[in-house]
């Protein structure tokens, strides 16, 4: 996915980002400017590299005066959506952190037609209370991208950003702005709780089982957030979660017949297949997921698990077969050696076998 967005910021995108500037900041060297953004190393760079490359190279241009800048920047970014902008935002959180008033407005601006969710975090280090008060006012914004800000800017594990140590060690701040947000009516919004509520679960598993009994059978929109929210507890097999969940120990399901390619090369499927099977009158509701115990580069195996599906099932042999791809991907790098399948069912593990990834030929 990064690979793919970082090809977005191309010379169309820098041209007309340059037009956009000309219409509010005449004197502005877009022939410079965009010498500046496609230097020498540009094509090394990656998606982040090259957002942050286009900030500095915009600071380079415009009037070093903060509040000059943000000036020309705040009517530009309107007519710009999606994740190309973000170095609107990125612009605040390198040159706006010494002004904590001005980048307040500035972020909460800028939010609205890219995401602050990455340049708010800085400012939430150097100033937690004022930034949890904030967020709470974010919270209550009739504007659904500001309210989103609220919960994702906070998130203790935001992928791609700089971790919030303080809420990993105590998400109570936090917990303050997840609750104006819980019954938001943008499912955009409630997205944010539920993945805000997945990073608290690993590092304080307590406060989201508490949040989960608490906030569970309110509604339908609350009813999915919190099992959303609780997809790592899930995968972990949490005793109370499965069991608010109706999952039960699968004492009386048996796996039969695994079946596994013992060999998979680089970039190939790996094929398996298995079968449920109860001497009940029905196998009952079960959350079907498989386990690859990964080949790392320091020569250890380690586990990442995978949902197949959850189902009530009323016959008493349930077949399944899935594959897992090992097409490359940018977030996941992959060792040859030797691998393990678990098949698991509400949190348990029925059956096992093992695969060799190969290089590719």
């Amino acid at each position: 996915m990064a690979a793919q967005l970082k090809y977005l910021y191309n010379k169309d995108f820098i041209s007309r980002l340059c037009s956009e500037i000309q219409k509010t900041f005449k004197q502005f060297d877009s022939k410079n400017f965009t010498k500046c953004v496609f230097d020498k190393d540009w094509d090394e760079k990656e998606l982040k590299e090259r957002m942050r490359h286009i900030t500095e190279s915009l600071y380079q241009f415009l009037p070093k005066k903060y509040s000059k800048a943000l000036k020309i920047l705040k009517p530009v970014s309107k007519r710009f959506s999606g994740f190309e902008p973000m170095f609107f935002p990125d612009y605040v959180e390198q040159y706006g952190i010494d002004d904590i008033e001005e980048s307040i407005v500035a972020l909460e601006h800028f939010t609205k037609y890219s995401s602050s969710e990455f340049a708010v975090r800085p400012f939430i280090v150097k100033y937690p209370k004022v930034m949890m008060r904030q967020m709470e006012l974010w919270a209550s914004s009739n504007n659904h991208h500001v309210r989103r800000l609220a919960s994702e800017g906070c998130r203790p594990r935001l992928p791609w950003a700089m971790a919030l140590p303080v809420f990993k060690k105590d998400p109570k701040a936090v917990m303050k702005v997840l609750r104006k947000l819980k019954n938001d009516t943008s499912e955009y919004v409630r997205r944010s709780v539920a993945n805000n509520l997945n990073d608290i679960a690993k590092d304080n598993p307590e406060v989201v089982i508490k949040v989960a009994k608490s906030w569970l059978s309110k509604n339908k929109n609350t009813d999915w957030l919190v099992k959303h929210a609780c997809r790592t507890l899930l995968k972990q097999g949490q005793p109370e979660i499965m069991r608010l969940f109706d999952l039960a120990v699968p004492d009386h399901i048996k796996v039969l017949k695994l079946q596994v390619k013992k060999k998979v090369s680089m970039g190939e499927r790996l094929n398996f297949s298995f079968q449920l099977e109860t001497k009940k009158n029905e196998i009952g509701k079960v959350r079907i997921e498989f386990g690859i115990d990964f080949m790392k580069s320091n020569g250890k195996q380690a586990r990442k698990i995978f949902k197949i599906s959850e189902v009530h099932c009323e016959d008493q042999r349930k077949e399944i077969q899935k594959y897992f791809s090992f097409k490359p991907i940018s977030t996941r790098k992959y060792y040859p050696g030797a691998h393990g399948l678990a098949i698991i069912v509400n949190g348990h593990e029925l059956a096992c076998g093992k695969f060799k990834l190969l290089n590719q030929n």
